[in-house]
């Protein structure tokens, strides 16, 4: 296929999955619960940070997690005694556990009483060289503040080399904002151009298979140039391919 067929082929798949419709099955599904910006956020965070695995299962685990803190995340993060903190220890989902959990909890404490808040955070990271991976790499700096060595595992590290698909997927869900009304829009000063597909394994299949996509890894060398393609399609909104690959991959097995 031409790169033009492309382009119009992955533009009938995103107006076939860019609605509202596709919340119903999708992790997004539970920040959508929230209407304050923090619960937003800090619901949307948790969502996307256990978004690996059986979808069912993220989105039952995420709404069970949200329970614990009494669907009241950011008073939780804010007000919470280390008494309350401990009903977390039971949490799990998957290799993510309570003490996962904690230390997540403890981290956007330090994040919104310090550096105020997440988008705060991402944004001045992102406002150092103007990239989408500066501010990953200076979240991930601020998150592990203090010590902990085993939740690292949780949270990608692009100087490693990771596609931080969980955390580019949580981006998209802050920074995109369209007629569709699935993503957010929240935060106004990462420009959706900006953004970077959150890969996974069948976006990386979808866009091998497209011709879109020649690095057989999915590491951030992989999200480069994917997401540098895709802004031929669209310069100002490249991420709303997301959706078009994702479909393709998880509801078509294309």
């Amino acid at each position: 296929m031409k790169l033009t067929e492309i382009k119009n082929f992955l533009d009938e798949k995103v107006e076939k999955y860019n609605r509202l419709s596709f919340i119903e099955t999708d992790p997004v599904q539970v920040p959508k619960q929230f209407l304050e910006k923090e619960n937003i956020e800090i619901a949307a965070f948790f969502s996307a940070t256990l978004s690996w695995g059986n979808r069912p299962a993220i989105i039952k685990n995420a709404t069970i997690l949200m329970e614990m803190m009494d669907n009241r995340p950011y008073e939780f993060i804010l007000l919470a005694s280390d008494t309350e903190f401990l009903r977390l220890k039971k949490f799990v989902h998957r290799t993510f556990n309570g003490s996962d959990c904690i230390y997540f909890v403890r981290s956007l404490r330090n994040i919104y009483e310090n550096h105020g808040g997440l988008q705060q955070v991402f944004e001045a990271g992102f406002q150092a060289d103007n990239t989408v991976k500066s501010a990953l790499e200076y979240f991930h700096s601020v998150f592990f503040e203090n010590e902990g060595e085993r939740t690292r595992k949780h949270v990608a590290n692009v100087d490693r080399g990771a596609s931080a698909k969980r955390l580019n997927m949580f981006l998209r869900w802050m920074v995109r904002s369209d007629k569709a009304g699935v993503d957010f829009g929240l935060w106004q000063s990462i420009p959706a151009s900006a953004l970077m597909l959150p890969l996974d394994l069948h976006t990386g299949n979808v866009a091998r298979k497209l011709g879109i996509l020649k690095r057989k890894q999915n590491d951030w060398k992989a999200v480069e140039e994917v997401t540098d393609m895709l802004r031929k399609f669209d310069p100002e909104d490249p991420v709303k391919y997301d959706y078009a690959l994702f479909g393709l991959g998880i509801f078509e097995k294309f």
